[in-house]
């Protein structure tokens, strides 16, 4: 398939940039066999079963996007330059690959100065990115991050706005607990501890994976033909009670709804092999159309971005035509789209 066909024409004012309050006051447009229906998060019981299961993913967003001003020795002296750090992944190494703005006028060795006395020292540039050697660690530099960080907001927002302290709290799932992640498992967001209970109060079960997503998922697609795209690596786990619990309720004849596509890339990458196994790992799985879904019944899910990865594995999912209709209908009925923006929830045929 061709990244044009995955083109769709959005109104600017549907791109939310802040999230409704309460967090089940989201609209929830619901695609049954390609029925559709508009509702709300907070009925989505209406739409389950009890002995069904959602899979969520319990990964913790850092504030990643650092503000600070680079130190460089010169023959006028010590020059200092305002620089924008966005971490995208740690490396075993105790590093950190980033995202640096600009990223051509910071220099391998140049010490970057953060608030709270926290530094950071380019060892190394690549392929857009740079590494970057801090000078605490663990436990210190999480505190640190914590102190100094911004929330790192999707570029389609913080080119709207700059994160605040609200969004500390809006791009957060109240579950969060592993941390790791440069961006939020967004169908997530809707759901709040109301939710949790009136799930659990309806007999809908939960199962907690950890997908840590990374920045790549703002990436765009740069091949017309989809299928020679790379996707970046994120690293995951699903545990082995995670997958005794899903296999318990596929064979009570449960439905496993996946709350976003992190969620669903996971559970899927640990069913390659035909069977659902416990996975430790990156996982690069790339999902478009012709994907064969080993365990997936159904999926909530935002309304992702033209021509990105996100909408080809929804198009896999319910199919292209359904994918469409649905696209259409929430344009035409002012849905709000993107990170902040309202929610689907998807049974194929």
């Amino acid at each position: 398939m061709l990244l044009s066909e995955f083109d769709f024409q959005l109104p600017p004012e549907l791109i939310a940039t802040r999230p409704l309050t309460p967090r089940g006051e989201a609209k929830l447009l619901v695609s049954t066999g390609g029925q559709l229906k508009d509702a709300r998060v907070a009925n989505i019981c209406k739409f389950l079963r009890a002995g069904d299961r959602l899979v969520l993913n319990n990964t913790k967003v850092i504030p990643a996007r650092l503000n600070g001003v680079r130190l460089r020795h010169s023959v006028q002296g010590l020059v200092t330059a305002k620089i924008e750090v966005t971490l995208i992944q740690p490396m075993s190494s105790g590093k950190w690959k980033a995202l640096i703005k600009p990223l051509r006028k910071l220099q391998v060795g140049e010490v970057i100065v953060f608030r709270e006395g926290l530094t950071a020292t380019c060892t190394d540039k690549f392929d857009g990115q740079a590494t970057l050697s801090f000078s605490v660690q663990g436990n210190e530099l999480d505190s640190a991050i914590d102190v100094s960080g911004e929330m790192p907001l999707p570029p389609y927002i913080a080119s709207k706005r700059a994160a605040d302290e609200q969004d500390r709290l809006d791009y957060q799932t109240v579950w969060a607990k592993h941390r790791g992640a440069v961006a939020a498992p967004t169908a997530s967001l809707h759901l709040d501890e109301l939710a949790l209970a009136t799930l659990a109060d309806h007999g809908v079960d939960i199962t907690f994976i950890t997908l840590h997503v990374g920045a790549g998922t703002f990436l765009p697609v740069k091949v017309e033909d989809i299928r020679t795209h790379k996707m970046h690596a994120e690293w995951g786990q699903v545990s082995a009670q995670s997958v005794a619990e899903i296999k318990a309720t596929k064979l009570k004849g449960g439905r496993i709804i996946p709350v976003g596509t992190t969620a669903l890339r996971l559970i899927e990458t640990a069913s390659r092999s035909g069977s659902l196994n416990p996975f430790e790992g990156e996982t690069e799985i790339f999902i478009y159309p012709g994907f064969k879904f080993q365990v997936t019944d159904g999926l909530m899910t935002n309304f992702h971005l033209p021509q990105s990865t996100l909408l080809m594995l929804v198009a896999a999912f319910v199919g292209k035509n359904e994918l469409d209709a649905i696209y259409r209908h929430a344009i035409n009925n002012a849905y709000r789209f993107f990170s902040y923006g309202d929610a689907s929830l998807l049974f194929p045929k």
